[in-house]
């Protein structure tokens, strides 16, 4: 009998379904394009209800998912998921994928610049975003 190990980063929160970063760099290029005020029409249904896991991942695969990406990317997502907060089964709450994506930058050093926090509170009605529950 052996016995294995267990990673957290493997068995993701929502059903073992994992952060696709395919799917992640449409929603950068979506922000890049600056059609955040259309996403409603832009993501068709199905993609709503197959995606809507991902606003309640854990902080930790946020931080995971964003190594990939550079800031400037990081920072498209935030502005991608604070508006598609307003997606009908994508209300996120403490579990924002804005707020785990903000912990990556800053442990990259970075912060989410006033200009940007400025930006989210006026986009979005989560009282918890940029930075989490207190």
């Amino acid at each position: 009998m052996s016995i294995g190990s267990w990673n957290p980063d493997t068995e993701q929160a929502a059903g073992g379904k994992a952060i696709d970063p395919q799917i992640l760099r449409g929603y950068i290029v979506l922000s890049q394009q600056q059609q955040l005020e259309q996403l409603s029409s832009l993501i068709d249904n199905t993609e709503q209800q197959d995606q809507a896991y991902l606003m309640t991942l854990e902080k930790t695969d946020w931080i995971q998912a964003a190594a990939d990406f550079s800031d400037e990317d990081v920072e498209h997502l935030i502005r991608f998921f604070t508006i598609a907060e307003q997606l009908a089964g994508w209300e996120a709450g403490s579990k924002s994928p804005v707020i785990g994506l903000g912990k990556s930058l800053k442990q990259r050093g970075k912060v989410i610049t006033r200009e940007l926090v400025l930006w989210i509170k006026a986009n979005s009605n989560n009282q918890y975003l940029p930075h989490g529950p207190l």
